[in-house]
């Protein structure tokens, strides 16, 4: 979208440099080594949030990239991925805060009210011009005297400021919806977690007479429930190497074998190593311990391991039993975090009778499938949401929502 078009009567387009400077200010190389500064990364700045996190340290702790002052009302553009939308409208800033040089710094000037110079750079039409503008494929960049080139909308003055005030008032209501339900999403992802637990470790039956199982993390149990260590009723292995070039994206006639790797699905192949009856645990890395069903003839990579052979478990009340068990502190830590096939049959489990196994995963599959329909609902209303605050940005700042109404609007 050009800025230049269907602007009315009264606005007008300028490229940004005229309008506004930009990295300004520098901090230099001399700079005293026990200076302190407080430090924003790329990664602490998001469209929504703003700058979500500032590290403090001193200059000698800080990396080269730590370079660009900034006060209070600069605009911060990340110059490198924007489409990633790490951009900010700096609020109270303390004369110590320095941005990394992956930042454009801009610092609005006469004409242009900084607040809303703000919601222009956090506008669709500005971040998709930017992304156009900027080159390299893995790692798109944009310099900083291109960005500056970009052509903004410039209203007059006064409107600048009242279209700010109601981006201001009407992000936050957005935005303080969006928290809600997010933290209902977190609500409902806990009541997962507890129902599980509760269903694989204590049953179905409330009124079950208990007994000490005598493991710590599993705590009372049934009384007519079994513990045994898995080593009696499975076997493990390690998953097989494969090659990126005989990895498909899509799945295809060809390449219908699902290719699971230590965090789940990775593509398709043409070939398997594993039944339709095992399961899956990731290895090595940080996420090492998760554990994956595989209901087909599958292709297990050398990140993951193979559990199969399983006896005496019905395999979805072990996939969730093991889930609860959190294989992920068991881990090796040496060199990086690894899970072995003994680490996981040395598990002391509780073993229902088979029926009852069958039961619980019946019993959690159904509870399982309506959280999930009502978190996928959420999940939508949070991106519907999104959509909804990024339109109204995009409309305000481009005069799609008429100027004399934005005042009323935002009340």
């Amino acid at each position: 979208m050009n800025f230049n078009v269907q602007l009315p009567a009264g606005w007008s387009s300028k490229r940004l440099k005229y309008v506004a400077s930009h990295n300004d200010d520098v901090l230099s190389e001399d700079t005293d080594e026990l200076k302190e500064i407080d430090y924003v990364e790329i990664s602490g700045v998001s469209l929504s949030g703003g700058i979500e996190e500032i590290n403090r340290m001193t200059f000698f702790e800080a990396p080269s990239r730590a370079r660009r002052k900034v006060r209070k009302e600069d605009i911060l553009i990340s110059t490198v991925r924007t489409y990633l939308k790490a951009i900010a409208t700096v609020g109270d800033a303390s004369d110590d805060l320095v941005a990394s040089t992956g930042f454009c710094v801009v610092r609005s000037r006469g004409e242009a009210n900084a607040g809303f110079l703000g919601w222009v750079a956090k506008s669709e039409p500005f971040v998709s011009e930017v992304v156009a503008r900027s080159v390299g494929v893995s790692y798109p960049a944009i310099n900083a005297s291109e960005l500056v080139n970009i052509n903004v909308p410039l209203p007059p003055l006064e409107t600048q400021r009242r279209i700010a005030l109601f981006l201001d008032e009407k992000t936050a209501r957005i935005d303080a919806l969006i928290a809600k339900k997010r933290a209902l999403l977190d609500r409902l992802a806990d009541k997962r977690q507890a129902l599980i637990t509760r269903a694989v470790t204590k049953g179905l039956s409330p009124d079950a007479p208990m007994k000490p199982s005598g493991i710590d993390w599993l705590g009372n149990i049934p009384a007519h429930w079994e513990t045994a260590p898995l080593r009696w009723y499975l076997r493990t292995a390690s998953g097989d190497g494969s090659r990126n070039e005989d990895v498909s994206v899509e799945r295809t006639e060809a390449d219908a074998i699902p290719v699971i790797g230590g965090n789940g699905l990775m593509g398709f192949t043409t070939s398997s190593n594993s039944s339709n009856s095992a399961l899956v645990i990731g290895r090595v890395g940080a996420l090492c311990g998760n554990v994956h069903p595989v209901a087909e003839p599958s292709w297990v990579t050398d990140n993951a391991l193979k559990v199969y052979g399983i006896r005496g478990f019905v395999s979805f009340y072990l996939l969730q039993a093991l889930k609860v068990r959190d294989l992920n502190v068991l881990a090796s830590r040496n060199a990086q975090p690894l899970m072995t096939g003994e680490i996981v049959k040395a598990q002391i489990m509780p073993r229902p009778p088979i029926e009852e196994q069958a039961a619980i995963g019946a019993y959690v599959c159904a509870a399982l499938d309506l959280l999930d329909r009502e978190s996928n609902q959420i999940t939508q209303s949070v991106e519907l949401l999104r959509e909804y605050r990024a339109a109204t940005i995009t409309a305000a700042v481009t005069a799609k929502i008429a100027p004399e109404n934005v005042s009323e609007q935002g009340a």
